[in-house]
């Protein structure tokens, strides 16, 4: 059994749109993030990701899975469930991940200059 996900996971305040580089869509790389530890059914994939919606979900792990990241397991039995588990190919985007969030993190401070600095630039035109 693998251990519950954070709920604050991932900082509510985070602008995730500024990332410079994605994995799929805008949700990918965290979804991968929160299968580092294990499979994981969807229901538990809501508790950090809580502001992505369960249509939005439902596409980036087809996505996901498409492209071969993750794959989807149907467990039979009385207590029907789906998981969700990194494949290979997957688990070996989490060191890349790694080194995208700590830069995020170094240079959030001038992303979020320049994004708002854009953003007066556009208003004013």
């Amino acid at each position: 059994m693998t251990k519950p996900l954070d709920p604050d996971m991932f900082d509510p305040l985070c602008p995730s749109e500024l990332m410079p580089i994605r994995v799929g869509d805008k949700w990918a790389g965290m979804i991968i993030q929160c299968l580092e530890d294990g499979p994981r059914r969807f229901s538990e994939l809501r508790v950090p990701l809580r502001n992505i919606t369960p249509k939005v979900l439902t596409q980036s792990l087809r996505a996901l899975e498409r492209d071969g990241y993750v794959i989807r397991t149907v467990h039979a039995g009385p207590s029907r469930h789906v998981e969700y588990e990194l494949t290979s190919l997957g688990r070996s985007l989490l060191d890349l991940l790694d080194v995208i969030r700590a830069w995020a993190e170094t240079h959030l401070d001038e992303l979020i200059d320049a994004r708002e600095a854009a953003g007066r630039v556009t208003a004013t035109d």
